[in-house]
């Protein structure tokens, strides 16, 4: 079988019993994806930065596809979180990369007054595949070679 787009667990992952995200109904657009780990996201205070959570998870994708990262609709209304760059974005250049091999992490912020204790296996986003489109005049050719924030370097 020919892989056009799904997930895979990331190097250094494989024996930590990750559960691939799934789409829990038939119409959901997005998959649930759950922490690799426990991860303590402290209360957020000015001038801090975000806690990167990890999923253990890389995703493959066709050249005119991304997956975008959201936060749970009730990540912030029941656990106070949220996406500190709103939406995550993973191209498709992502997967494999020699920094990380493609580990999805979700950058959170936690607003409420107390610090946040996920769980290994805990919800805490989802992801969603789409096809984008290219300007007339894109003409884009460098290959990515690092991993996490890598783009602009």
């Amino acid at each position: 079988m020919e892989k056009v787009r799904g997930f895979e667990i990331a190097k250094g992952f494989e024996d930590r019993n990750i559960n691939l995200p799934v789409r829990k109904t038939k119409c959901s657009a997005a998959y649930d994806i759950e922490a690799a780990e426990d991860t303590i996201v402290p209360s957020f205070k000015k001038g801090m930065k975000a806690t990167l959570v990890s999923t253990g998870l890389k995703a493959y994708m066709q050249e005119d596809e991304v997956l975008y990262l959201f936060a749970k609709s009730s990540g912030f209304g029941k656990k106070g979180i949220m996406l500190s760059n709103a939406v995550g974005v993973i191209d498709g250049d992502y997967y494999g990369n020699e920094d990380n091999d493609g580990h999805i992490m979700f950058s959170i912020i936690n607003l409420k007054d107390e610090d946040l204790h996920i769980k290994k296996g805990d919800a805490i986003g989802q992801a969603m595949f789409t096809k984008y489109l290219k300007a007339d005049d894109d003409n884009a050719t460098e290959i990515r070679k690092g991993g996490f924030g890598s783009t602009s370097k």
